[in-house]
């Protein structure tokens, strides 16, 4: 029998195809190996979104060419979908091309080279999958997005907004309910802009979702400003449901309106502020994740101070600091780099910032007690992950498992996460 390996890089959202297409080919009678080493044939799911992630891509790939030149390589995802001129040798699939991934397989066996790159069909959401957490359900609501961000490939790769209807998506939740998973993530380019091309919104989800009888809690992925203004009023509410994480990924990139503008990211800094204001007062205890990009090209130093400011007026619990990075094929490619000392110095000073910010947030969370869910297995012997109402990243120590309800008193913080005791 035939053994696959699924290697991911980037988002929930690949996790999610890949959990498919591992699906698939195990339906198909293929055999999952634990392991690179120990498949015959590999299968990179690969992400474009930073130059980084793309380069430990081709890193990899080239390492295992010489490490293991007799294992079958298709490669999958966001690379071969918008620059498939660089992997002329090799099978590809498509970000909406997975559910051939059967097909592309047996050819790659019989040593054809095939390329399934078209983007004009929707993946089926009801695909059989083999979840990489079994208490976690991944469910992909919409492919691409509205937006058109002059730094990022996501949208060539991904193309436009394309939304699944609501009950194909309550469908494959109850299902998962049955098969006793307690996290419901839903992923997707942009989440906050789901259902606009159908007539419908993502609190018209949220409210069929929170319907579900069961013991589950819904992350909602992340989403951009400029879409939440639209939904706020009907959004906000629905994070207080006892089924919900308190819990907004809201990506700011930039405190500066010109840069903003420079980006085509749609919305100010005013009201990236007042967003996240109104979610505040509305929200007790929400957790808001933010993404910042220094080094934009057109950046001033006027511009960084103004988002050190926004940095400071909002005091996110956790901030992606990401360095802008030419990517290939998209506008800001074109632009003038800043110099990379400049660009190194405004990066630390930033980081230190959002670390203080980060244990500050941590800190306030010191006496609280409460349930947590433990869904992840800690790296330590003995060690476990869980969750709490706000998706608080909570350590703990004992004698537990996936999917348990543990009584827990938080009693430190540190910059990443806070530690507890079971109580």
């Amino acid at each position: 029998m035939t053994s696959f390996y699924v290697h991911t890089y980037g988002c929930s959202h690949n996790f999610a195809d890949s959990e498919q297409m591992a699906g698939l080919l195990k339906e198909a009678k293929f055999e999952l190996a634990d392991s690179i080493e120990n498949a015959d044939m590999v299968i990179f799911n690969t992400c474009t979104v930073k130059t980084i992630s793309e380069n430990n891509f081709f890193r990899q790939l080239e390492d295992m060419k010489k490490e293991y030149p007799y294992k079958i390589i298709i490669i999958a995802g966001c690379i071969p979908q918008t620059d498939p001129e660089k992997l002329k040798d090799y099978c590809l699939l498509g970000t909406r091309q997975i559910h051939h991934i059967v097909e592309i397989t047996e050819e790659a066996l019989n040593n054809n080279v095939v390329k399934m790159l078209e983007t004009g069909e929707m993946p089926p959401l009801n695909l059989p999958k083999i979840r990489k957490n079994p208490i976690i359900e991944i469910i992909p609501i919409n492919r691409g997005c509205l937006s058109a961000c002059t730094f990022c490939k996501t949208k060539s790769a991904r193309g436009n907004l394309q939304s699944y209807p609501i009950e194909d998506i309550v469908i494959l939740a109850k299902k998962g309910v049955k098969e006793g998973i307690k996290e419901i993530w839903l992923t997707s380019q942009d989440t906050l802009c789901y259902g606009f091309d159908l007539g419908t919104n993502l609190p018209n989800l949220l409210k069929e979702l929170v319907k579900i009888s069961g013991n589950f809690k819904i992350r909602i992925g992340m989403g951009n400003p400029v879409h939440l203004t639209k939904i706020k009023d009907e959004f906000f509410p629905l994070l207080n449901n006892e089924k919900v994480f308190k819990f907004l990924h809201l990506p700011a990139q930039s405190g500066s309106d010109k840069v903003l503008t420079d980006m085509r990211r749609g919305n100010t800094s005013k009201e990236f502020i007042s967003l996240v204001n109104e979610a505040r007062e509305i929200v007790p205890r929400l957790t808001i994740t933010t993404d910042i990009i220094v080094g934009f090209p057109t950046e001033t130093e006027d511009d960084y101070w103004q988002t050190l400011e926004l940095v400071k007026q909002t005091s996110p619990d956790n901030i992606n600091l990401s360095k802008f990075w030419k990517r290939p094929k998209t506008p800001a490619a074109q632009m003038k780099e800043i110099p990379s000392e400049v660009m190194k110095h405004r990066s630390t000073v930033l980081m230190n910032i959002a670390q203080n910010i980060s244990k500050m947030q941590n800190e306030k969370w010191i006496g609280w007690e409460g349930e947590i869910l433990i869904d992840e297995k800690g790296k330590l012997d003995n060690q476990w992950i869980g969750r709490n109402s706000s998706y608080r990243q909570i350590i703990v120590e004992g004698d537990h498992k996936m999917g348990d309800l543990v009584a827990v008193r938080i009693t430190k913080a540190n910059i990443y996460d806070v530690r507890g005791e079971v109580i």
